[in-house]
């Protein structure tokens, strides 16, 4: 197998030193070639920043030429929905199918977050997600969601569509979850501080819990609205909530969300966005953990379904509060719920399950 990703870069643009002034690097990670091409060190904020960063590695991503030397298969990655254009480059060169991954509609969700208006780029955003649609051989959504959208909006067969959801690498996750020796009720939230999530929700339903002690929060991540978070916390006062700023491995990560609790998906409840399911539910459910997910669309019917935690509306701070509460008092509860999203991913979602899903759309696209 070969990636070929940018550099290093995301959310704050902190592109390694050593890379800044060279256009590609091979590296091996575990048996895997992966081929790293330039990108500008931007920060991942704001509409502009992220479609020359986009515009760049449709460039770079071709400079991998010069390693590649057979192909079989083209997987072409989103949320870079234009990544489907240099990937089509390559299944030409090669004669190999190109499948374009669909983690988020596009530009369906940028539109959610406020980012497109309703004017001329908006109507290029879509002519640009059409033709890509239609370029790919087959499209792999994540979400069963997806589908409709795609077909209907965009004119694609469905026979060419295929949900591949996303996986959960269990070896990370091998340590089975037990209850918490510590005095205190730990809820978690580890990603992206972006807007798809309602974080005052969560300092709300922190304001509302301050009185007791033994509940505290912990945020970590990095992203755009890490700065207002902060600041809220701080005009709040809230000494039971922690924001930690930083970039962990996944295996890190993995450790984190075993130490917690409770594992927190505090979605703000956009229409696009509700109709994904973020990988993050996968390895939540594999720590073993109990989920509090805000949300009004397939997350939250997707934890229902899994019976592996409590199911609260986006900006109900009252209702996650609650949900919270109930989760620190009730061991029983709390543990059938972690063990119950255990199992259920164990059973469908484990790297190795969604592969062969992957290998299967691949002969399918010859």
């Amino acid at each position: 197998m070969t990636i070929v990703a940018g550099f290093p870069h995301y959310p704050e643009g902190d592109v390694p030193k050593y890379l800044r002034k060279r256009a590609l690097v091979k590296e091996d990670d575990h048996g895997i070639t992966v081929i790293r091409t330039w990108v500008p060190p931007l920060a991942s904020k704001g509409l502009l920043n992220r479609l020359v960063i986009f515009a760049c590695f449709m460039v770079s991503s071709l400079f991998a030429l010069v390693y590649v030397r057979r192909v079989s298969g083209v997987f072409a990655s989103n949320p870079q929905i234009l990544a489907v254009f240099p990937a089509k480059i390559y299944g030409w060169l090669f004669s190999a199918p190109v499948v374009l991954n669909v983690d988020d509609l596009w530009p369906e969700s940028l539109s959610d977050l406020g980012m497109l208006g309703d004017g001329l780029l908006k109507r290029i955003s879509t002519q640009v997600a059409r033709s890509a649609y239609r370029t790919a051989d087959a499209i792999a959504p994540i979400s069963p969601a997806y589908v409709e959208p795609i077909v209907t909006k965009y004119g694609v067969p469905k026979s060419k569509v295929e949900v591949i959801p996303g996986g959960v690498d269990l070896t990370l996750f091998q340590r089975e979850s037990s209850p918490s020796q510590r005095s205190t009720f730990e809820v978690l939230y580890i990603g992206a501080f972006s807007r798809a999530y309602n974080f005052n929700q969560v300092i709300q339903a922190a304001n509302e819990l301050r009185g007791i002690e033994a509940i505290r929060f912990q945020l970590r991540g990095q992203g755009e609205m890490a700065p207002a978070i902060r600041e809220e916390i701080e005009r709040m006062q809230l000494r039971n909530v922690s924001l930690t700023e930083n970039t962990v491995s996944r295996a890190e990560a993995a450790r984190l969300m075993m130490n917690a609790d409770a594992l927190l998906l505090p979605l703000s409840g956009l229409e696009f966005v509700e109709m994904g399911i973020s990988s993050k539910l996968y390895e939540y459910q594999a720590a073993g953990r109990p989920i509090v997910c805000c949300s009004n669309g397939t997350p939250g019917n997707y934890v229902r379904q899994s019976e592996s935690g409590l199911v609260v509306q986006p900006g109900d701070f009252a209702g996650l509060a609650t949900a919270i509460s109930l989760l620190s008092k009730d061991e029983a509860l709390a543990a059938r719920l972690g063990r119950s999203g255990r199992e259920f991913v164990l059973s469908r979602y484990s790297v190795e399950q969604v592969g062969e899903m992957a290998n299967s759309m691949f002969e399918s696209a010859r």
